[in-house]
């Protein structure tokens, strides 16, 4: 595993209580930037780019797993000198979440899984197999082109037509490579939580939207209802990036539920 970038967005006080941001399929801290100033005026906030992605630069092996991830993680949490963190996942990003709950879960304060899944069912294992066939035959730009339709709902994506243009720009002349992208879609769909969901001690939020196209709701559905002390919230729109797509809601929603949890403690 290579060195891990990562960015740290300090608190408004040396207290202040540190969430982690884990991105999906695309891997880089600049996804979660919609939410850096909600959470920053009462968090220290770190993000991180995943191994194979962005600034992290590294040829992954064929069989690099969600455990690998969450290693990565770990390392993330220790070199920012982090002890306890609210983890913040996105789809991949989620299911490395729950391996670190189901490893380490003293490390979380509270865990929180944004269109996320306990085991791929045929709906989304068709829609990561079209892509990379698309990835293998159209190459790297059909792939970045068809990306939106996955993320957004098609409302947004014809309202930011060049916001889209530029996010496609970006992130072809960064793509993480054929390679990488295969290892990384063959981890998530390999992994399966749902032998062990039922032993998650960790404070958990799973929000997902109605609308999204790749990890139909009724799988995270299935995965809040599978995990002890959880709290399911369902968007009526905003679909894959709900995040990106409904900042101002979603970052509500994510606030409501860390202040809840210090006032637990």
């Amino acid at each position: 595993m290579s060195p891990a970038v990562f960015d740290v967005h300090e608190g408004p006080h040396a207290r202040a209580e540190t969430v982690i941001l884990s991105s999906g399929l695309g891997g880089v801290a600049g996804y979660w930037k919609p939410q850096l100033a909600s959470l920053g005026q009462r968090h220290r906030v770190v993000a991180y780019d995943q191994a194979g992605t962005g600034r992290n630069g590294l040829d992954l092996s064929g069989d690099h797993t969600i455990e690998s991830m969450a290693d990565e993680a770990l390392f993330v949490l220790d070199a920012s000198g982090t002890e306890a963190v609210h983890f913040v996942g996105h789809a991949l990003g989620g299911l490395v979440g729950l391996a670190l709950a189901k490893r380490r879960p003293d490390r979380l304060r509270s865990l929180t899984i944004v269109n996320g899944w306990a085991a791929a069912h045929a709906h989304p294992r068709r829609c990561f197999e079209a892509r990379l066939q698309l990835l293998e035959h159209g190459g790297p730009a059909a792939y970045m082109r068809a990306q939106p339709i996955f993320l957004y709902p098609a409302d947004w994506l014809a309202l930011n037509e060049a916001r889209v243009a530029e996010e496609e720009a970006h992130g072809l002349a960064g793509f993480q490579g054929a390679a990488n992208l295969r290892a990384r879609v063959g981890a998530l769909l390999a992994f399966d939580a749902r032998p062990w969901l039922g032993e998650i001690a960790v404070p958990t939020l799973v929000v997902t939207a109605r609308d999204d196209i790749l990890v139909p709701s009724v799988m995270s559905g299935a995965l809040a209802a599978a995990i002890p002390d959880v709290t399911l919230h369902i968007a009526p729109w905003g679909a894959h990036a709900i995040n990106v797509t409904e900042p101002d809601a979603f970052n509500s929603v994510l606030l409501g539920f860390l202040e809840a949890r210090a006032a637990r403690r």
